[in-house]
This record gives C-alpha cells, structure tokens and sequence, in this order.
C-alpha cells in the first residue's frame, strides 16, 4: 500500500502557484504535467499556457496575489527570463513569491547556479527528476511554497489608507482578505483602504460549461477597453474546488488576451466547498472591487446546471450564455436563467442545430416572460461566435450590454451569427470516407487475386491435362477477357522487371529522359540490384505485390515516389541556426563546402517564430539568436542565404517556421528575386559591406549588393516583372507553414487559426497564379505533434489527417486538385519504435490511394514526399554521446524506406544549439550511411520483408481507425474544439514518461547502463561543467537589434502606408500574401505581425 501523500496548507488557505511555459516557447507538455500533479496536491493553480512574458507571469501572480510561480523554459533565453521575473517580483513589492522552473538538459549547472543565487528558489535538474521522482518534485515545491505567508504584518502593513484599481498588489491583498480574513478583520481594512464610493455595475456570467464564457468575456474586454479608454474593469471569474484534493484548476485566465491592458484586471476564485457555482465569498471580492475605483465589474461563474441561478444575487445584470446541445426544445422550459437573464447569448453559432436552435431559445423567452407583441430584435436573446475574429454578434452584446450599464459601444454594420466553416458541412466525414475507401482497394484486389490465381491454376490443368482443355476453354476466355487490364498489368511489370535486370533502364521526368544504371558493383566485384524485384510465380500474390507495394516510383509509390534516387544529390539536409544571419550563414557555407548540392535547412529563434522583432526588453533580449536565427527583415534574408544562388536547380532551402511563416516565405522569395536583380546587373560586393566579419572562403559575395535597396527600385518595371517570373518558377525548397499541428501539439500559432488557415490558401492560391511548381508551400508536420510526446501510430495518422484537411479547404476554395496537390510535403519524426520502420511506406501508400480514387489527382498529386528529422525526443543529457547511436540507427529506417530528405539531429541538442563540431559528426551520419553502407546501395531494402508486410498493414488499419475516430468528432477542426488530438497526444506522452521513469522502457545511459563516474547534471557539478555551448554574442543580438530599428526608421510613412494597404487587403478578403510580398520590402517582421493581428485576430490558447 502507498504512502499517503503530505497535505499542504497555508495561512491564507490552499498554496496558489502560477504555471506557464516561457515567453516564445511552445513546448508545454511538461508543465502541463506538472500542473494537474501540482492540482492533485490541493493546490489551487492558475495555469497561463505556452508564451508568456515576464510581465505577464508577474502581473498574473500580483493580481492572483499567488505564492509560487512554477516555469518551463526548453527555448533559451533562461537566465534572462527567470532573473527579470525575480525582478519585476521585487519591484512589485513581491519578493515573497517563490519561483520554481525547469528546462531538461537546456539549462546547465552552472546556469542552475546562478539562477539560484539570483533568487530563484528552484531549478529542477533531469537528476532530480530521476531521484527525486515527478511526485517528489511536486512536493518539495509545495512544501517551500506553502511556507509563504502571505498575510505577514509585513504586508498588512502596506494597506495604511486609500487603494487606487491600478496598484495590482495592494487590491490582489485585499481580494486574499476577502477570502480569508474574519468579517471584522475584513470590512476594517476594506474602509481603511476605500478610495471611492461611487455605485458601480456588476455584470454577471453564467452558463453551461463548455460554452464559451471565457472567450465570449475575452471578446467583450476587447470591445470595452477600444470603445471606453478611460475606464477600468475587473474580472472576478469562478471555478470549482476539487472535493477529493481541495485543488482547483482556475483556467479562465489562458483564454484572455485582452489582459495586455493594465486597465483590466482579473482575480481567478474557487469555490472552496461553497456547494454552488459562486464562491461564496464573492460579495466581499466585489466589494473590494468597487471600493477600489474599478468602473465596472464581471463576475464569471463555473458551469452551470439547469436549476440554476445563484449569479442573480451579486449581479445587476446577469447573461446567460448556452450552446445549441441543450437536448430536447423542452429542456429549455427546465432552465431557471432564461426567465431571469437579462441577456441570454447562444455562442458557437457556427454548430449546426444553431438555428433551430436560436428559433426555439426564443420562442422559449417570449413564452417564459409573456412577449408575444415583441419583435425578434427587441428580445434579450443574441447568437455569437466568440472563437470567430470581430464576430458582429459579440458587437451587437456588447451594445445591448453597454446600454445596460451607461459604457459606450461602437456600432457594427454586419449582420451576426454568421460564418463559413472551413470545411464545408457535407464533406466533413472526409476521413471516414477516405478509410472506406482503402479498405475497399484492399479488399477488390483480393478478390481479382483470387481470380487471377484461379485462372493460372486453370491454365496449368490444361496445359497438364489436356483433356481438361475443352471444359476449360470457356472459362479461361471468359476470364482472360474480364481481367485483361489486370493482365496486362502483370504483363507490363515483367517486362519492366527485364528492363531492369539488362543493367541500364531509361525513365521520364517531367518529359525529361534519365538513363541510369540499376546495378552497382560490390568491392568483390558482384552486381548489386539497385532495386531488388519480388520473384513471385502465382499471379495472385504478384498482382497483390503490385496493388500493395509495386517498385518505387510506380502506384502506390509504397517503396517511394520515383524510380530511383538521384546519384547527383543526397537526401542529406545541411542544418543550421544560430545568432544572426551572418553567423548562421558561415555555418551553412560550412557544411555545403565540396558538395555537388546545397539543401539547406533553416532553424529560427523563437523570437521570429513568434513573430516579433528583437527588443532589449531581457525576456526577449535572452531569446534572440539563441537556437536559431534572427530574422526580422527582408535584409536579414539576404544576408542568411547569400553567397548561395536560390534559383540554381541543386539549391534549396528548407524553412523550419510556422505561425509568421507568409511573412518569412515573402522574405525568402524576395530576396531571390533581388539576387537574380543582381545577377541582371551584374553587381558585386566585397567582404564587410553589408556583412559582419569575413565572408567564408566558398562565398563569393552574391546576395549582398542589393541588401538596403528593392530590386523593383533598380530595374525598369518589365525587366523586374520578367525576373521575379522567372525566379518564383524555379527556386526550390519548403517552408513548414502547418498550422494545424501547431494548434495540435507545437504552439507557434500567432494568429487566429481561421485566419492561420486563410493565409496558408492564399500562399497556395498564389503559388497556382505564379506557377510555383519547385517550391512547397507547406510542410506537413508530424514531427512536433511527435515532439509533444504522440506515438508513431498517432504521429502519422494525425499528420495524414491534417494533410487530407488541407486538401479538403483548398478545393472548398475553388482550387484545382492538380494544381496544388504538388505543392504539398510532408515532415515526419523516426523514433526506434518498430512502428517507425514503415510510417513513410503506409503515408505513401494511403495518400496515393486516397488521392487517385476519391480526388481524382494525377500521377503528380498523387505522390507523397516527404521530409524526416530523426527524433529530438530520443536525445538525452544523460550520457549525451550515446545520442549518436540512436540517431543512426534513425537515419538508418528513413534512408531505407526511401525518405526524399533527411536531417539528423546533432547528438548536445539535448542541452544546447549544436556546436560546429556536432553538427558535422550529425550530418557525417547520414553521409556514411548513404556513401559507405553497402545495404543502402538497394534503394529498396524493406521490401519482401515479412515483417515489414505485417508492420505494413498493421499501421495502416491503425491509422485507418484514428481516421474513423476523427471523423466521429467532425474531422480535424471538430476534434480540435474538443481538444481530442492534444489530449490524445499529452496522455501518450505521460505513458512515456511513466514507463520511462519506472525503467519499463529502457533508455540506455539515462535508466539503465548508467555511467557510474558521471557527473549529477545538476548545481552541484557547476564548476566541472566544460562543454561547450552554442549562444548568441552581446554583439550580435545588438547588430540585429540595430538593423530592424535602421529597417523601421528607413522610411516611416512608405512603411505605414504599405502597412495599411496590407490590412486592408485582409478586410476585403483578398489575397493577403500577395500584398505581403510588397509589405516585407519596407516593413519588419514585428511590425507586420501587429499590423494582421488587428484585422485577422491573436491566437486564443486553449487549456
């Protein structure tokens, strides 16, 4: 039997912890552990989600007056994060409030160290993690945290006379009296701190859980704060105390993003065993409220049930907010709220059943409150899509509202409650669909299999027993005629496999002739088939051979998508991102030196990913150029690619970038078009103009000499427009660009994912206008979801999924199959589960199926390329050399299954940026795999394997039923909403963590096979620790702070100009990209991220 678990109290009541990842960090999945095991301890948490800044860590813990603030930071920037939250903590007079973080093997003992004597009280090591267990974490950080009194004479000491609403900690001790204090104790204090008597409204919320509240009080704070700059507001939002710990989980606070306004404030409450959905210490809260001076006062209640309505008695006016899934019409006569709300708002109007639904909620007021003469716009009863960007709905609340309690409000001119799905109503089962159809595929050929081996069987008793030959005649015939295509199928393939067998085989390209050897000579002088054929003699399991698996470059491509590799260039991906684009620059000319190709892979700062400009601001200042580069202007481009011609046919160039990947993509192809500009000129520039330190000895300065001018600007306006056609026709690469799984696993999302997903078609759209057939406009991604801790089975089937949806709004959109399937690439993460030995081969095969029978792609579409990067989440700090070991035999499954490119993780990512010298041993890798391993000079080596074909099928009946699983939630957007695939993703990584923890999963090196002279990689081990570490210099990050202000400052009224043309392009639905590739050419990344925010709308973070 366990032993019970220590029970943590405080003077104040139960121990209240912020928890949050990192300003520019999406990775979320360990804190989301942390907090539900910090919950589970009876704490009360208030949870802000992956992102934060300091300031909006400390402004939480000020306002939530909480006693720890627990963070992740796996992105860099560390110390100054942590040290500028101890400060801002200080300054707010909150010195009291403990700081716990976490950071894997990212943060360095020494690193530990300072951060410990900076006044943090904890950094928790991957050692402690392994000795002390995840429970005991939590307990230590509960015991220290509980220790916190935060009613010490000390602080009570402060509230001496009047309180103004905007000193956050002065009202955030006054709402911890509210809750805590005896009623004496209480009202003293709050007459001693009143700084105003003046009435104020209370407005509250109330409703089912699940509908909307916190986004439809978001979208409200928005309206309130643009139409009334002079008033302040409070937010007192409830949620219920768990009853068998006494934690809470307060999460209406992740979904505000109106909070960046210092004229809100919001306190999170829990119930504490008050038995109803108020707390019920609420009165004494609002009462602090208006003695403080706020202007106004909303009071969100935890869901509701029907008999309801506990709001009504601290509320002036109470909303009522619902969804269309009440049940019956009749259940509304059940619900006390609709004869007492004086608002009653039906959100997510965009469900279907909404309708009717808003139909009958209104038959139900006018019956309950005897309306009958009343017009439908009189009644108290709105529909709302609060997820939807300015939705008119929420404008017309807010003036019902605002009418109610003396605020102004703007007017809309829309009508509300409308909204195009992304997906259209009746092609939302697409992946049920898409299952049924395989299985079908699957299920016809075994029957024609069976014919086909009767017909053979048929053929041989005649040709045995000829006397048998005329009662076989008929059947013979009749099934020769029946199955002539199959046949000649058959037929086809034996005369391919001769072709092939002759030593020299000549194919197609895109009416291009390749002739290539298909054998390689051995040292001991044998002929080794580049592609090995099956030797099957019974027809059936040959035409079967051929349905299922066929030879690379044949339907349906299982064995890869063309014939055979190219001798003239490696799947081998050249990785870098470091510092500023110099820096990084001098590493890719580093890694292509002597190479007949160039396929650059990019990796940005989390500063770009999120799409800001660098700022001296610390949170932001310790970020940038920190794994990855900087990038924050059209300039930077040039600089990060130059020395490299982007339009030569063995360049690409990969883009590892997702939320303001249009902004960078415009970047990217804006600076080949300025090369090619060059190259028309014939232009030169010479080491240290426009370039920081010497250029690398394979650099020949190109790309430099229009950097501080605009192409269009050098040439006449037909020459410009002839070599951007040209350019944009041949530049080759990707960018990742996949919102989607961002949404579901990574957290890079910026924008509003309708809007995410409205630039994505129009890069798309632009592609098809533009003739774009080299480059890929999305890199469809199973990597991350992976990294979040997803199985294989789940990364693929996810990632398909996400791939079929793309394909399903673009075609909602008018685009042609044929025209945009090509542009589409897939990105997928290889672990050492056996599942990963096939994930490629059951893409291929699925997408080429779906896309040939149920949307009708060409050869071209129907052919699935893709990406691999061996797996991040395999590479240890403990025992860090071992990393190579596993990350070859991860290249070892992609290059055999016939991966079109690959990149290899550097073996000290697990602690740093790679360093010059790990990430040539990480490409080296791959490089001895392809050039020295005799195995892989068969470029089809898992083919005939029988444990391949079981692996095979296996994984794709899995994926199939994800498939079918999705679809039963409304495909991919509907199951987003439920937050099915995150939830599905989090449990598969804490049964990860559980097996890796108790040693079920062996882990060489970190569990087991430990080294028992190495170093603990914790403080205790600082002074030893000599490893080098990659970061960005002071200087650098000034010379990119530098050159975005010089960028900004160019020319201030062309950039605001070209700023307000781009919002206006987003308003009139237009094609936003195109416009963008004019706006990067006098605005800054940040700039043009603030500037969509406001037509397109700010990612809402989900719990």
């Amino acid at each position: 039997m366990s032993e019970p678990r220590p029970s943590f109290e405080t003077t104040t009541g139960p121990v209240r912890v912020i928890t949050a990842a990192s300003l520019f960090d999406g990775h979320d999945a360990a804190i989301n552990v942390m907090r539900r095991l910090i919950q589970d301890a009876g704490a009360e948490v208030i949870h802000l989600g992956h992102d934060r800044s300091a300031k909006e860590v400390v402004d939480c813990a000020v306002q939530e007056d909480a006693h720890a603030v627990a963070l992740t930071s796996y992105q860099g920037g560390h110390m100054e994060y942590f040290t500028y939250i101890r400060q801002l903590l200080d300054e707010a007079g909150c010195a009291h409030i403990k700081i716990f973080g976490g950071g894997g093997g990212t943060i360095t003992p020494p690193e530990m160290r300072d951060l410990h004597q900076s006044g943090v009280t904890k950094i928790y090591s991957p050692d402690d993690g392994r000795t002390m267990g995840l429970l005991g974490m939590i307990d230590h950080l509960m015991g220290e945290a509980s220790a916190v009194d935060l009613v010490q004479d000390q602080r009570l000491a402060t509230l001496s006379g009047p309180v103004d609403a905007g000193d956050m900690a002065k009202v955030g001790l006054l709402l911890t009296l509210s809750e805590s204090a005896d009623d004496d104790t209480f009202a003293e204090m709050v007459e001693k701190c009143r700084s105003s008597s003046k009435e104020v409204p209370v407005i509250g919320v109330t409703g089912t859980g699940g509908a909307g509240k916190s986004s439809l009080l978001d979208e409200l704070m928005l309206r309130i704060m643009h139409d009334n700059p002079d008033k302040r507001v409070c937010l007192l939002c409830v949620d219920p105390t768990r009853k068998r710990t006494g934690g809470a989980l307060l999460g209406d606070r992740i979904r505000m993003n109106s909070l960046s306004n210092n004229r809100l404030f919001m306190r999170s409450l829990a119930s504490r065993g008050s038995g109803s959905e108020i707390s019920k210490d609420l009165p004494r809260a609002i009462e602090v409220a208006k003695s403080v001076g706020f202007d106004l006062i909303f009071c969100e209640t935890s869901g509701i049930g029907q008999g309801s309505d506990a709001i009504t008695s601290v509320a002036d006016v109470s909303m009522y907010v619902m969804t269309a899934e009440f049940g019956a019409h009749t259940q509304l006569e059940k619900i006390e709220m609709l004869d007492v709300a004086d608002v009653v708002v039906l959100n997510k109007f965009e469900k279907r059943g909404s309708e009717d639904a808003f139909r009958a909620i209104k038959k139900q007021v006018r019956r309950n409150r005897n309306l009958f003469d009343a017009e439908d716009e009189a009644l108290p009863v709105v529909a709302t899509i609060a997820s939807q960007f300015a939705d008119p709905g929420v404008d017309l609340l807010w003036e019902k509202l605002a009418t109610k309690v003396g605020f102004h409000a703007s007017t809309s001119s829309k009508s509300s409650g409308q909204k195009k799905g992304v997906i259209p109503p009746e092609r939302v089962h697409y992946l049920a669909e898409i299952a049924s159809n395989i299985r079908d595929y699957h299920n016809e050929n075994s029957r024609i299999a069976e014919r086909l081996r009767a017909l053979q069987s048929m053929k041989i008793t005649r040709d045995e027993v000829p006397e048998t030959g005329n009662l076989l005649k008929e059947k013979i015939e009749d099934l020769q005629e029946s199955k002539s295509a199959e046949i000649e199928e058959i037929n086809d393939f034996r005369a391919l496999a001769e072709a092939y067998r002759s030593g020299e085989y000549t194919y197609d390209v895109r009416g291009k002739d390749f002739k290539v050897e298909t054998t390689t000579e051995s040292l001991s002088h044998q002929q080794i088939s580049r592609v090995a054929l099956p030797s099957f003699s019974d027809e059936g399991d040959l035409f079967i051979w051929l349905k299922k698996e066929n030879v690379p470059g044949r339907f349906p491509y299982t064995a890869g998508v063309f014939p055979f590799k190219r001798t003239d260039e490696l799947s081998a991906r050249m990785f870098a991102g470091e510092g500023s684009p110099e820096r990084t620059n001098r590493r890719f000319h580093l890694l292509s030196e002597g190479q007949d190709f160039v396929r650059l892979s990019t990796a940005f700062d989390s500063v770009t990913l999120y799409g800001r400009d660098p700022s001296e601001r610390p949170d932001v200042w310790g970020k940038v150029g920190n794994s990855g580069v900087s990038i924050a202007t059209i300039d930077d481009a040039k600089r990060l690619y130059s020395g490299f011609n982007l339009c030569d046919k063995n360049t690409s160039v990969s883009m590892t970038i997702n939320g303001p990947a249009p902004i960078i993509l415009a970047f990217f192809l804006n600076a080949a078009i300025d090369q090619q500009v060059e190259n028309h000129l014939l232009e030169k520039t010479q080491s240290g103009e426009n370039y920081i330190g010497e250029l690398p000895s394979s650099h020949n300065g190109f790309g430099l000499a229009t950097i501080g001018k605009r192409g269009d600007r050098l040439v006449d306006a037909p020459t410009y427009h002839e070599i951007k056609k040209r350019t944009l026709q041949s530049v080759r690469g990707t960018v990742q660009a996949d919102i989607l799984k961002e949404d579901q696993a990574q957290n890079t999302c910026i924008f509003s994912t309708e809007f995410a997903l409205k630039l994505m078609g129009d890069v798309q759209q632009y592609y098809i206008d533009h003739g774009v057939r080299n480059h890929y406009s999305v890199s469809i991604s199973g990597y991350h979801i992976a990294e979040a801790g997803a199985n294989p089975i789940t990364q693929l089937a996810f990632t398909l999924a996400n791939g079929f949806t793309y394909v399903e709004y673009y075609r909602s959109r008018g685009m042609d199959v044929n025209k945009f399937a090509p542009n589409l690439s897939f990105f997928f993460s290889n672990g050492l589960d056996p599942e990963y030995t096939v994930i490629g081969r059951v893409a291929r095969r699925i997408w080429a199926i779906a896309m040939r029978n149920l949307y009708d792609g060409d050869a071209r579409s129907q052919k699935l390329k893709y990406h691999i990067q061996t797996s991040g989440r395999s590479l240890h700090a403990q025992e860090i050399d071992f990393n190579d070991i596993r990350t070859t035999l991860q290249a070892l499954l992609a290059i055999q299954d016939n991966a079109n490119s690959l990149h290899t993780n550097a073996y000290d990512e697990a602690i740093t940026t790679p360093t010059e010298e790990s990430v040539r041993r990480a490409l080296a890798i791959q490089l001895i795999v392809n050039k020295e391993s005799g195995w892989t000079k068969t470029e089809n080596p898992l083919q005939g394997a029988f444990i391949v074909d079981e692996l095979t099928d296996l994984v794709e009946e899995a994926v199939l039923q994800e498939f079918e699983a999705i679809s039963r939630r409304g495909g991919v957007l509907g199951a987003m909403e439920t937050m099915y695939q995150r939830g599905k993703i989090q449990d598969e990584s804490m049964y990860y963590e559980h097996l890796k923890h108790d040693g079920t999963l062996p882990i060489v090196g970190v569990n087991t096979f430990q080294n028992p002279n190495a170093s603990a990689f914790d403080e205790s081990s600082a002074d030893d620790f000599e490893m080098e570490l990659a970061r960005a210099t002071p200087e650098e990050k000034q010379a990119c702070l530098d050159r975005v202000i010089q960028t900004q400052n160019a020319d201030e009224s062309e950039t605001k100009e070209a700023l307000k043309k781009l919002q206006q392009v987003a308003r009139d639905g237009g094609n936003v990209f195109a416009e963008l590739m004019e706006t990067v050419k006098s605005a800054s990344l940040g700039q043009i991220t603030d500037a969509l925010f406001q037509v397109g709308g700010q990612y809402r973070r989900n719990m």
